[in-house]
């Protein structure tokens, strides 16, 4: 039996089969050498012949064996070392690497690039082939899994691997599907099955598949055997949701769609069995082409680290020019004299030629400035904090059982920069847990509850609900008020029977019964499942459903209705439609939809019934109720039979068949009558106002991007405080036209402006604008707007020649909500952000529609909730529910900056501090590329002497505890500005670290030009001083790393004290007796380090070291403490003085004083500074702290910050912006 393991070639050399029965032709099959050929790369349509083996392998199709792995034994090596040297910094490595092995220029041994090139080498191999082999594992797992496929009319067991396309499988309950089927028949009557398709997009529920009439009572084996249909369809592609194809069998085609379709990774469940004929496998399956890496997302801080090693490539170059320039002099005029007893290697004929050699020397030397452990260490430190998200118990959903998860390991700091949050509202801010809540009916709105004096009964005060006893079949947890509703059903109503009949037949809902009596709906959304079950409980009970027919318990009576077609909702249409004959043979057409698309559509006879409608729907949108509009219309049996040919033949159309079918559905849903409207409830979700409240407090701006209509998005952004009453003005935008738009943005910031005439002082608004040079109505306003706008209304604000004026007016506002937007518009809002705010931007959404979205963004986070996980799988960070994102960025975020920016600061410094010895060490040994330091020091220095002291303060460092990061959000302000890492940052750094090089090397210069030893002999020798200088700069960084570690652990003193140990135990090791017979010719000085650190000249010149290079930084912290503290200094402080006061409190209860103290603070979001401001000892402090933390008018030092930040950004039209006219 051969197997398929061809792999496909490009399509423009496909074979193509020698001869074609005649039938094929005469059902209108085109001839596969009739078409044009496709392009190379690219296939064109996909054809496949049932049982027939020979005929499709001549296609070439691929194979259903499936490989995700990179390597194997052979090419792991070569192809992981390829890649791996597409690094920028590995090259370089390697190009100093192979610089030391020429022996003129070389000044260090090999091994001293090589140890830590092949460590970083070789951890990251061992890294990407732990991967691989568990990719490799999951490979053989799933090819081997095993499968019954009808071969020679024989079912026999094959592993997947070996099936091909064109084989007919069976699959039996439970088993996954093993490549993209045609479901031909299954064990439920009409050829339905069940899938469950959680491995796709997540969604749990299960949906139903169908396979069409001709092939569903091919149940048989020997029917099959026969069965020689050929299927030609689209070719491969990622969409999940459409397929479009045609089977050709016994001289006629018969359309295919998605609802034919059994996709690789579904469940088959509650079917014993079914058999499907394989259409695409292995990588061509939507589930493999669905698996493309998204792309990959980069930080500020990785870009700016980027320019900076540039930087200090040039600023070594420089240094390496000067000290080769200094070696041409010296030679010419020096060096010439010791010719005889000091002379030129036989290469080297001259002063300049000995100058060049000494320039690549020295670039040999120098190149520690920037080490390769850098970039290791950077991504343990990145590794280590996203361990810390996903371990954090406070991020854990207990009723989900679901923790927070960390999906990249390259954008943590970032979490503590964002400025921009762009949020779904359903599912993310709200439950997405629908109840039904009202409903109007024919102009008669229900759901409310009045008291005896004709009021409102609030929630709390409402009466018991309605008792649904007559009803065997009602759902006991459907709880509903109003009891009006159930008397019009009773007494048998016509509209609100018509109502709840609609309701109980216009869906997809699945329905399911364990044990009589017991019914379990599953829905594809839970809108749609809230209002079948409103139906059920009202006595319109959706009992079961065949592809043919509905059957529905009205008011205890069995109905079964015929379906005739299912006009299924999608993002465009928003409205479903089923069209049913009832048992008296009449044909009618039930509808719902959004009331944007179905009032259009509604037949003019129904006028006054609309406008009642239609302020009953404005009510419910303005209680945050999401609506929808139901309808009907009687159809004739002449129109229907006409319409339904109409339809076959859009179905059956090869091209443009979607376009076809929404033309043909338009056409029937026209000139409807209104039967009423129902409001579901979508609660918010807990802690959703406070988390938004906080986030504001930390200066994030959030916009709501939602597929709601204008006025329930508008009550939920009341809801969750992002609208309040105390804002100046909501501006709502709803113009339908270029010109409508642009004008009701032109009033926004007109008002904006005339509010802010006068800024305090006396100052009018354009002295203000002009002193302070702002670049945007934003840094203007004085007061709190929001902006409201439509999708109809957005699509022209996106416009080119629109988009820097809605850009202009929405950043001016403190909120931002954009309603009935799609998933494109999505994207484009915050691809607008991205262009023009130098800003960093997190997108977070629950469901398929906020995928875009969430890739676009700098920060995509997902919420695992009721919509599936693809959110989740296109995110870079998930978790459970809304209010876990401020402690994702205002505790995680701000921590992992704050680390980064610590790390990168601390490991420029060292490094800057450890290398420039060498350049001051040139001026005194004749340029002669001499090291200062052992060679083995240079090797062990950044690897293991102090390589684990700042892992720890990047991993482990806090500047404040998580639970004062929460309470002083304004703390999160420094992230945004770039305060903490920049290049103003990088060079004090520099500037430190060249400055302890100075001290490092000219002090044991100085004292050991006269000192002496203990028996009189001269103390000054190349191998003591090298000591000296080393054990001073190891004890030197050591406490600088001290002094910058603001949290203490005890895995930071094993680090730091350790590390100081491992060095001695190091040193005196490499000079010792024992090393040096093993190796004579690599460790000669013995018991050099011993002599040396005995004389307490030496430990006298290593203190003062310390103390001078140390000194100056204490004094200019504790100066900066005073004169200009931080904001986490100030928390700091005011918790040391909070420690007191408990203190003190406790031994005044100890000496038995009684009574109470109130305290305001109780009402307040910070603690209080009056301690503070008692004390005396600090009111600059004490201003800083109250101006910090109080209204958003704070002329702050981070306020004048942010106003230099915005000067200095450039406008969003790329020049400085002119103030805005009216």
């Amino acid at each position: 039996m051969a197997l398929c393991t061809k792999k496909r070639p490009p399509a423009g050399i496909m074979t193509v089969p020698k001869e074609m029965p005649e039938k094929w032709s005469r059902a209108g099959v085109p001839p596969a050498w009739s078409r044009k050929k496709p392009s190379w790369g690219t296939e064109e349509e996909r054809r496949a012949r049932a049982n027939d083996r020979e005929y499709n392998e001549k296609f070439q199709y691929a194979s259903n064996c499936i490989k995700t792995s990179k390597y194997n034994i052979v090419t792991f090596l070569p192809v992981n070392l390829f890649e791996q040297f597409q690094e920028v910094a590995n090259t370089y490595f390697l190009f100093l690497l192979i610089l030391q092995l020429i022996p003129q220029i070389s000044s260090l041994s090999w091994f001293t690039t090589i140890v830590p090139l092949v460590l970083v080498l070789t951890i990251t191999a061992v890294k990407d082939a732990t991967d691989d082999y568990f990719r490799h594992k999951s490979d053989n797992q799933v090819n081997n899994r095993q499968s019954q496929v009808l071969i020679s009319g024989i079912l026999q067991q094959e592993q997947w691997m070996n099936v091909c396309v064109g084989d007919i499988i069976k699959l039996e309950n439970n088993q996954f599907v093993a490549a993209d089927l045609l479901l031909l028949s299954s064990s439920e009557p009409h050829g339905l099955c069940y899938i469950e398709t959680a491995e796709l997009d997540g969604e749990t529920n299960m949906k139903v598949r169908q396979a069409i009439p001709v092939t569903s009572e091919l149940g048989d084996i020997n029917k099959l055997a026969k069965f020689d249909g050929e299927v030609i369809c689209e070719p491969p592609n990622n969409k999940l949701d459409k397929f479009s194809g045609t089977l050709y069998w016994k001289e006629n085609k018969f359309p295919l769609s998605n609802q034919n379709m059994l996709l690789r990774g579904c469940v088959l469940r509650n079917t014993e069995w079914c058999f499907g004929l394989v259409i695409f496998a292995g990588p061509d399956t939507k589930l493999m082409q669905n698996s493309g890496r998204t792309k990959f997302k980069r930080t500020s801080i990785d870009r700016l680290m980027n320019t900076l090693v540039l930087w200090i490539f040039g600023f070594l170059v420089c240094m390496g020019v000067i000290l080769a320039i200094g070696n041409a002099i010296w030679e010419y005029e020096v060096g010439a004299r010791f010719q005889v007893y000091l002379p030129w290697d036989e290469a080297v004929d001259s002063a300049f030629f000995s100058g060049f050699l000494s320039f690549w020397s020295y670039i040999i030397i120098l190149n520690t400035v920037v080490p390769i452990s850098l970039y290791v260490s950077v991504e343990v430190i990145r590794l280590g904090h996203s361990y810390f998200i996903n371990w954090d118990k406070k991020m854990y959903c207990v009723k989900r059982r679901t923790p927070a998860e960390a999906r990249t390991t390259t954008l943590n700091e970032e979490l503590g920069q964002v400025e921009y949050i762009f949020s779904d509202k359903t599912g993310t801010l709200t439950q997405n847990i629908m109840v039904f809540n009202k409903c109007s009916i024919y102009g008669r709105s229900y759901g409310d509850v009045f008291d005896v004096l004709g009021h409102k009964a609030e929630l709390g005060e409402r009466p018991e609900p309605i008792d649904f006893s007559f009803n065997p079949l009602a759902d006991k947890k459907f709880l509903f008020w109003d009891p009006s509703l159930l008397e019009a059903v009773k007494v048998g109503d016509p509209h609100t029977h018509e109502f709840f009949r609609l309701l109980s037949l216009c869906h997809t809902v699945m329905s399911e019964e364990k044990n009589e009596g017991e019914l379990y709906y599953k829905a594809q959304s839970p809108d749609e499942g809230a209002l079948v079950t409103a139906a059920r409980n009202f006595g319109f009970v959706f009992r079961s459903r065949t592809p043919k027919t509905i059957t529905v318990h009205e008011m205890g009576k069995a109905i079964t209705y015929q379906l005739l077609a299912i006009l299924d909702f999608n993002n465009i249409r928003k409205r479903m439609s089923v069209i049913v004959r009832n048992p008296e043979g009449k044909i009618r057409l039930y509808c719902k939809g959004a009331d944007t698309i179905l009032l259009e559509r509604l037949h003019p006879s129904n006028q006054e019934l609309l406008n009642t409608t239609t302020d009953h729907l404005n009510e419910y949108a303005g209680d945050g109720l999401r609506t929808l509009v139901l309808a009907y219309k009687d159809l004739e049996e002449e129109y229907y039979e006409e319409w339904a040919e109409r339809r076959l033949r859009a179905s059956l159309a090869q091209d443009s068949r979607e376009d076809r079918l929404a033309s043909v559905y338009d056409e029937v849903e026209n000139d409807m009558m209104l039967l009423g409207a129902t409001a579901i409830e979508d609660k918010l979700q807990q802690g959703v106002p406070e988390t938004i409240a906080l986030l504001t407090l930390a200066n994030i701006k959030i916009w709501v991007l939602t597929g709601d209509k204008q006025e329930t998005a508008v009550n939920i952004g009341y809801s969750c405080k992002m609208l309040t009453d105390d804002m100046t003005e909501v501006f709502i935008v709803t113009g339908h036209t270029v010109l409508e738009v642009r004008e009701e943005l032109r009033k926004a910031r007109e008002k904006m402006m005339e509010s802010s005439r006068t800024v305090g002082n006396g100052f009018s608004y354009q002295e203000k604008l002009d002193s302070s040079k702002l670049t945007s109505v934003l840094e203007a306003i004085a007061g709190e707007y929001a902006l409201v706008i439509n999708g109809h209304s957005l699509a022209h604000a996106l416009e080119a020649d629109m988009e820097l004026e809605f850009l202009e007016t929405a950043c001016a506002c403190k909120a931002v909500i954009c309603c009935r937007v799609t998933p494109l518009q999505k994207a484009q809002v915050v691809e607008l952000v991205k262009k023009y705010k130098k800003a960093v931007t997190l997108a977070i959404g629950d469901g398929a529609n906020d995928v875009s979205m969430i890739k676009t963004a700098h920060i995509g986070v997902g919420i695992s909730g009721q919509e599936g996980i693809q959110a989740v799988l296109a995110s870079d960070y998930s978790f459970s529910q809304f209010k876990f994102l401020q402690r994702l960025l205002l505790v995680h975020g701000r921590w992992s900056y704050l680390r980064m920016c610590k790390f990168l600061c601390y490991f420029f410094y060292k490094n800057f501090a450890f290398t420039m010895v060498h350049f001051w060490f040139g001026f005194f040994c004749g340029f002669s590329a001499q090291t200062v330091y052992d060679q083995y020091f240079i090797t062990l220095y950044n690897i293991v002497y102090t390589s684990l002291p700042v892992l720890a303060m990047g991993v482990f460092d806090q500047d404040v505890p998580e639970q004062r990061s929460m309470e002083y959000p304004k703390l999160y302000e420094p992230g945004q500005l770039n305060l903490l890492f920049n290049k103003r940052e990088f060079f004090i750094c520099i500037a430190q670290g060249i400055y302890t090089s100075v001290l490092m090397f000219f002090i044991p210069y100085g004292v050991f030009a006269e000192a002496t030893r203990d028996d009189g002999t001269q103390l000054a020798d190349y191998q003591s001083f090298a000591v000296t200088v080393a054990t001073s700069l190891v004890i030197v960084v050591s406490v600088q790393i001290g002094l910058d570690t603001g949290y203490w652990t005890a895995i930071n003193h094993f680090f730091i004290w350790g590390s100081l140990a491992v060095y001695f135990a190091i040193l005196f090791a490499m000079h010792s007796k024992g090393l040096f017979e093993m190796f004579p010719n690599q460790f000669r000085f013995v018991g050099n380090a011993q002599n040396t650190l005995a004389q307490p000249t030496v430990w006298f010149t290593i203190v003062l070291t310390t103390v001078v290079c140390i000194m100056p930084v204490v004094a200019f912290r504790f100066l900066k403490l005073d004169l200009k503290p931080e904001l986490s200094d100030t928390v700091r402080y005011t918790q040391l003085v909070r420690k007191k006061q408990k203190a003190q409190h406790r031994c005044m209860r100890r000496v038995g004083r009684t009574g109470s103290r109130r305290s305001g603070y109780a009402f307040s979001h910070q603690e209080g500074f009056g301690e503070l401001i008692m004390s005396g000892k600090n009111m600059r402090l004490s201003s800083l702290a109250l101006s910090s933390f109080t209204t958003r008018s704070s002329s702050s030092w981070i306020e004048t910050l942010r106003r230099k930040k915005s000067d200095s950004a450039s406008s969003p039209s790329g020049g400085a912006d002119k103030p805005l006219k009216g």
